[in-house]
This record gives structure tokens, C-alpha cells and sequence, in this order.
């Protein structure tokens, strides 16, 4: 099938355009998704990274909503209007910002299917933004996935790559229930090829990125790039690394992992988020688990330190997890 190269923000886009034009049901709410506030006469923006770019003149500002500066306010309309049989897509700036909806999030969005005993679907979409690597500091760059996929009730995913972001976005619109999704900011101009027709990524499905032999390492969004980017350096010492991206990280293909770690003996995981009771821990107990027998070392976890996203470059470069780290990490483990 005929692909082209397109970035994520755009790959988003182009879901977002298709779906819109196949579903009157849908609609868009966030800060500045239209282009300076609402304001008559300002440039449509299409949000602070672009991708709800032409939406507004596209299908009307009754379809694609700029709200004021109040997350509790649009986070709590939104799940109200998917209880009421539409089908939001609430885009947060920074996923920093969930803390101000939490409770929306939590007692809410999450809750209402089970609360109803399944009588209520809540088909609601909440993009944001995660990451860190460009200097904007401790509220503006934390990767909070793990603490919403211990959330009962809410989907989890996060995409590394253009295409992996379009077809997830495609699966969370035909879902009956909330799904985050966490766009890591350094990865929205990237280029990657994506199907014209824009593929179908189901939720709960791995992706191998590099296959190997001597470990497998986890890793999501960008850090998925940097694991792949460290899997030529391995080779060049002989090292080789098998690469699986979770994809979706609620619900976790924990059987892809598993075997790969059968396979391989050895389980790295880097992940940009929470250094204690996060992702990283997750991951390392289910395979602990499920594959206790075939490890051959102490599986490792490769996170940043236990603090805020420091501003200054060179504070954030070290405390960022990138290839080098994982070179190291698995020349270690290899030593072991």
C-alpha cells in the first residue's frame, strides 16, 4: 500500500480532518485550538504545536471550541458532552495541566461506565503533550503516563512514530470509552512514512522496532527513538538488541514482551517517566512474572532521577535519558 512521509502533528491532522468529515458527532475542545482565543479576525493557529490546523474553518467554531484558560471547566464539559452521545477529542496543552482536571480525569471520565453498570458509554479523547528535551522547564515537560495508566477505566497510549500516532488516534474514535494519548513534543516533526488511507493501530498491540538476540529493551515515544538510535552502537560491540514500543501502555501487550524476553534472557527499560512506581516498574514486574525462568540477569529500569524536569540545557541533557545511557546500561547488563 502507498505511503507518504508526513510528521506526527500532521499525521494527527490528517486523522483528525477525516474523521471529522466522516462524523458529525466529533468535536474539538482545548485552549487555543483555533488560533488566538477566539478572538475576531486572529490567525488560526491550530493549537500551540499546529495540529488542529484548519479544523475551525473547515467544520465551524461550534464544532472546534476555544475555551478559556480553565481545564476544569473544558475537561468537564467534555466528558459531560461524551456522556450525551458526542465524541470529544479535549486537547491539554501539557500534560502538567492534568493535574488542574484530575478530578474530571479520575472520578469522572474513568468512572462513569462502571458507575452506570455499563449502561453509559464515555467516548472521549484527551491529547497531550509530554516530554522533555527543549528547555521548557519543570511544568511544562513531565511524562505522566504512567500515573494515568494506574487509573482504572482509562486507555493509555503513547506513539513514537507519525504513523503508530494516526492509527491510534483512528482506534481511540471508535472507542466506547476515555483514552489518553501522550504526543511527546520532540517527536511532532519527525518524519515518517504513513498510508495514504492512514493505517489502524489496535490498542494492546507491540511494536518491534529492531530484532535481536542478547536483550530486549522496552521503551516508549521518544525514548523508543533513542533505543533505536543505541541498537547501531550495540552492534558495533557485538550487542545485539531486540527494541519493542509498547505502543499503548494501558492496556500493555505483555505477551510480546515476555516472549521477546524469553528469547533474549535480558530486559532493559527506558522510559522518560516515573523513576519509582512508574512504567518502568510495571513493565518489570509483568515479565518478572510471566517470564521469571528464562532471565538470565536482573532485569534494569533506565529512568531520569527522582526530581522535576530541570530548566537549564545542560541540567536537563543529564537528566534526560538518551542512547549513550542506554549503551551503557546494556553493556552493564551484558557484563552481569
Amino acid at each position: 500500500m502507498s505511503a507518504v512521509k508526513m510528521t506526527m502533528a500532521t499525521a494527527l491532522n490528517q486523522a483528525l480532518h477525516r474523521a471529522m468529515a466522516a462524523d458529525d458527532q466529533i468535536i474539538c475542545i482545548g485552549e487555543d485550538i483555533v488560533g488566538g482565543a477566539g478572538v475576531e479576525g486572529a490567525s488560526p493557529g491550530g493549537g500551540v504545536f499546529g495540529v488542529t490546523q484548519g479544523l475551525a474553518e473547515t467544520y465551524g467554531l461550534n464544532r472546534v471550541i476555544d475555551t478559556p484558560i480553565s481545564e476544569t471547566a473544558f475537561v468537564g464539559m467534555a466528558v459531560g458532552a461524551a456522556m450525551t452521545g458526542l465524541r470529544p477529542v479535549v486537547e491539554i496543552m501539557f500534560n502538567d495541566f492534568i493535574g488542574v482536571c484530575f478530578d474530571q480525569i479520575l472520578n469522572q471520565a474513568a468512572k462513569a461506565r462502571f458507575l452506570s453498570n455499563g449502561r453509559m458509554d464515555l467516548p472521549l479523547i484527551i491529547r497531550t503533550t509530554m516530554g522533555a528535551g527543549d528547555g521548557s522547564g519543570a511544568m511544562h515537560s513531565a511524562s505522566l503516563h504512567g500515573l494515568l495508566a494506574s487509573v482504572a477505566g482509562l486507555t493509555v497510549v503513547c506513539p513514537s512514530t507519525p504513523a503508530d500516532a494516526a492509527g491510534l488516534l483512528k482506534t481511540a474514535l471508535k472507542s466506547s470509552g476515555p483514552t489518553v494519548m501522550m504526543e511527546h513534543k520532540q517527536l511532532y516533526g519527525i518524519d515518517g512514512d504513513v498510508e495514504l488511507v492512514l493505517p489502524n493501530v489496535p490498542f494492546g498491540k507491540a511494536r518491534t522496532v529492531v530484532e535481536g538476540s542478547d536483550i530486549t529493551i522496552v521503551a516508549a515515544a521518544a525514548m523508543a527513538v533513542e533505543a533505536e538510535l543505541a541498537v547501531g552502537l550495540l552492534a558495533q560491540n557485538s550487542v545485539s538488541a531486540e527494541v519493542i514500543d509498547p505502543r499503548t501502555i494501558k492496556p500493555l501487550d505483555v505477551a510480546s514482551i515476555a516472549a521477546s524476553v524469553r528469547k533474549t534472557g535480558r530486559l532493559l527499560v527506558v522510559d522518560e517517566g516515573a523513576a519509582f512506581a512508574g512504567f518502568a516498574d510495571a513493565v518489570i514486574a509483568a515479565v518478572t512474572e510471566q517470564a521469571f525462568a528464562s532471565l538470565k540477569a536482573a532485569p534494569r529500569k533506565l529512568c531520569p532521577p527522582d526530581t522535576p524536569v530541570p530548566y537549564a540545557p545542560g541540567a536537563e541533557n543529564i537528566w534526560l535519558p538518551a542512547s549513550p545511557d542506554i549503551v551503557k546500561a546494556t553493556q552493564d547488563m551484558m557484563g552481569a
